[in-house]
């Protein structure tokens, strides 16, 4: 499954544990000698929710979130029966997410509505090594250069730099941020640029599996940055385009996110 080309490889788990998950996603996510993807996300069963999402990078590292990813196990979730009506509850490392689909022709998801939660803005709570109860615009020395960053912590931590996403060398750069001592726990980098009214283009890095063609997250954090450096209007909707499509994203003071979630194919693997 993927939302706008970021795609997992899903698995059930409902009725059925996977043991080491970790290891499965380095063996499967290999684009050449795997099935390939960002990395692989279970559906898992939940005491607190309608189900559990759990999330692992192409590197094996579980990350806390995924904002495309949870538009699909909505998806998943529903389209296989375990949940009725429009809306659902799905539990993360980062809290409970409460989702609203919306159908296609054919009864099945064809777009999910996804309450992110209010944005973490403390330099620490990113985490970083930053204080203050905002990071905006704040300078961070990358190879003897300056980049301004805001800060925003949308499950995952984020590092938004307002710089053209078309020049940037996001291979040499996004590896630099990642594992820059200032983010303990590493940083999605997004690159970003203004493109038109409330509107926003961007490329992301991501912590675990590099550049990828949409990050939910980080279009979040995109848009949260976009309005506190006075760049976008928080009353109205915020459009983010990414290499696989848009999302919208709405700030009011929680933030919401809208994108579409994708079934590729199905099959079955040998563990």
């Amino acid at each position: 499954m993927h939302g706008l080309g970021n795609d997992y490889i899903y698995f059930d788990c409902m009725q059925r544990e996977i043991a080491e998950p970790e290891k499965l996603s380095l063996r499967l996510s290999d684009r050449h000698f795997g099935i390939g993807g960002d990395g692989i996300i279970l559906m898992c069963p939940s005491q607190k929710a309608d189900c559990k999402m759990r999330m692992f990078n192409a590197d094996g590292s579980e990350g806390k979130m995924c904002g495309n990813g949870i538009r699909c196990v909505g998806k998943l979730c529903r389209d296989l029966g375990y949940v009725k009506g429009d809306t659902c509850t799905v539990e993360t490392l980062s809290g409970i997410k409460k989702l609203k689909f919306f159908f296609g022709n054919d009864g099945k998801v064809e777009a999910v509505r996804v309450d992110m939660g209010a944005p973490v803005l403390s330099g620490r709570d990113i985490p970083s090594t930053f204080s203050g109860d905002t990071v905006i615009g704040k300078p961070l020395n990358i190879d003897f250069e300056e980049y301004a960053v805001t800060l925003v912590n949308m499950g995952n931590p984020h590092c938004v730099v307002f710089a053209d996403p078309d020049t940037v060398d996001i291979e040499k750069l996004g590896r630099k941020f990642e594992y820059n001592p200032v983010f303990p726990d590493r940083v999605n980098t997004e690159f970003v640029k203004v493109i038109g009214d409330n509107a926003l283009k961007m490329r992301v890095w991501e912590r675990g599996s590099g550049e990828t063609f949409a990050c939910g997250t980080g279009a979040c954090a995109a848009a949260v940055a976009a309005v506190l450096n006075g760049l976008c209007d928080k009353s109205r909707e915020i459009t983010v385009n990414l290499l696989g499509g848009q999302l919208k994203i709405e700030y009011p003071d929680t933030v919401y996110m809208t994108g579409s979630a994708t079934l590729v194919f199905t099959g079955s693997v040998q563990l």
